[in-house]
């Protein structure tokens, strides 16, 4: 099946998945205690001001007509007007995806060479003792929860010694990139730790395949038995732990993002649901749930590109 038609098949399944995520979404905001007109006018906003902007909010008119409301707003890419900020929810949520999109990919690009080598040695040398300092370092930096794993490395990495800033998103790319290693290095510790055990364990498994004995009986050098004929054959379980792992982290860097405040999805997601901004949290939702989707489409692809013997069908 052509690449490109799988794609748009595949998005195209994505519709009836995104509507029933508006609707869990629309009415989980709703039941939530508080309401945005009394969050905005404070405590000095008396009954009838809240009435006022209760109704010109469109929150008095029935859920089933803020929905239909809130669904012509993203079929029309809007997604409305944010409560909170006052501005199109649109090029705000644009805004906020790009330092998300650089932080997931800079960590997924550390984790993945972290990965490969680390796991091709120590499965290579199993049992000794490189292979269960790795299973412990990796094991204790995933049990650790991301916040205080990051304050732990701020105090050596960028207090200590200022190798690193303590906070921001700097202003050009490169100073832009100095900003986000070291949170995308700690977001990548905890990805190391899943894909590095199931790399290891798929390299091991292959070393055992009969074509990989035929392969050396021809003489081929052990660089090329390992790196052509192991490797490949043992990525497959490997891009799925990490496409799950990386649709995981998309929606869990709001810890990072407050910890080294980076103005990405999760800091503007925690700040909507505190001031209970229904449009920019459903924004929000439906954005999350289009990378997710986005990233096993990826992983599809890379599927049928390592392994041909896969179809896209």
């Amino acid at each position: 099946m052509n690449i490109l038609f799988f794609s748009i098949s595949r998005l195209l399944q994505l519709v009836p998945v995104l509507l029933g995520i508006t609707i869990v979404a629309f009415l989980l905001l709703r039941v939530m205690p508080g309401d945005p007109a009394t969050l905005m006018l404070g405590s000095r906003g008396t009954p009838e001001d809240i009435a006022a902007l209760t109704s010109q909010l469109g929150l008095d008119r029935p859920l089933w007509q803020q929905y239909l409301s809130f669904l012509g707003d993203v079929a029309r890419g809007s997604f409305g007007r944010s409560i909170a900020y006052k501005t199109e929810i649109g090029p705000l949520l644009i805004e906020r995806l790009w330092p998300t999109l650089a932080l997931v990919g800079l960590s997924t690009v550390i984790a993945v060479l972290m990965t490969i080598p680390l796991a091709m040695y120590t499965a290579v040398r199993r049992n000794g003792v490189v292979d269960h300092f790795v299973k412990f370092f990796f094991v204790t930096a995933m049990a650790m929860p991301p916040f205080w794993l990051g304050v732990l490395l701020v105090l050596p990495l960028a207090i200590a010694v200022p190798l690193f800033p303590v906070s921001g998103y700097g202003q050009d790319w490169l100073d832009k990139l100095h900003h986000l290693v070291l949170p995308a290095f700690i977001i990548a510790l905890g990805t190391t730790a899943l894909t590095i055990r199931s790399l290891r364990s798929s390299i091991i498994a292959v070393l055992g395949a009969d074509y990989v004995d035929t392969a050396r009986a021809k003489g081929l050098p052990e660089s090329c038995v390992l790196w052509r004929h192991v490797f490949r054959n043992s990525l497959t379980s490997t891009i799925s732990v990490l496409a799950v792992h990386t649709s995981w982290v998309i929606g869990g860097t709001v810890v990072i993002e407050t910890v080294f405040g980076i103005p990405g999805l999760g800091s503007l997601l925690v700040a909507s649901i505190s001031a209970r901004d229904y449009p920019m949290v459903q924004g929000l939702t439906v954005t999350f749930a289009v990378l997710v989707v986005v990233i096993n489409l990826l992983a599809d692809i890379a599927y049928s590109i390592v392994d041909p013997r896969v179809s896209l069908s």
